[in-house]
């Protein structure tokens, strides 16, 4: 064990050094105070900032989501759904709505493909460095862990579970293991009657303002009233086209 600590030890030294000598004049403070503070000292500045994002999804959502709004969507995009991978248009409405992913609307290298902003050295969203976009890059690197938290998120039941207080959204009662996380609005309502909103307004579905973590048999519960109302309307659908 105190030669493994040694080992650990030497090559958290050896990283150290190759991130000290590598560090700009100007780089994220916070991203250096959490790279010193690992386990395993990241080697790269790049791979330092990755692991940060990875550390605060929620925080990646909050930016994500404001640099869309920043940019905007792009004149004459709708939010449409697709089933040919080369036109970068969503399979499904369970997808966030990406316009910069689309072909169509693409702003190419040096811009992210989520938010539609410059990406700079690193994969940061803000130029420290007065260096300009970095034309090799088309993802800020908060944009990849957010787009992974909203396909996802799931994966950050556990922080999620912490920020409500291990408490059950729907009814208040202890959070138990198997809870699950859950779309308060749920995303084919948003298809249906919430698809005309801004595009930034519409990422909001999909992040934190619309997340909660309830427990199984609340979920089911739920989705299953969900099931019989979109029964119920398809049911008055039908009957108003067949009496016109």
């Amino acid at each position: 064990m105190s030669k493994w600590r040694d080992e650990k030890a030497k090559v958290n030294a050896q990283a150290l050094a190759r991130l000290t000598k590598r560090l700009p004049a100007a780089f994220p403070q916070a991203v250096l105070v959490r790279a010193r503070s690992c386990a395993w000292t990241p080697s790269t500045l790049r791979v330092a900032i990755d692991g940060y994002w990875r550390t605060h999804p929620l925080r990646a959502d909050r930016l994500a989501r404001a640099l869309a709004a920043r940019s905007g969507a792009p004149d004459g995009w709708r939010w449409q759904l697709g089933g040919d991978p080369e036109s970068g248009l969503p399979a499904s409405f369970r997808a966030p709505p990406a316009p910069y992913r689309e072909k169509a609307h693409a702003k190419g290298p040096g811009f992210c493909c989520v938010c539609g902003q410059p990406v700079y050295r690193f994969g940061w969203h803000a130029d420290l460095w007065d260096a300009g976009a970095n034309k090799n890059a088309t993802w800020h690197s908060a944009c990849v862990t957010a787009w992974q938290f909203w396909n996802a998120p799931s994966a950050q039941a556990k922080l999620l579970r912490k920020l409500q207080g291990r408490r059950c959204r729907e009814t208040n009662r202890r959070l138990l293991k198997t809870s699950e996380v859950d779309h308060q609005v749920p995303l084919f309502q948003v298809w249906k009657q919430h698809r005309e909103l801004p595009w930034p307004q519409l990422l909001g579905y999909w992040g934190l303002p619309n997340l909660q973590v309830i427990n199984r048999e609340v979920h089911a519960a739920k989705c299953a009233d969900e099931a019989r109302g979109r029964s119920a309307a398809r049911a008055v659908a039908s009957t108003e086209a067949a009496s016109a």
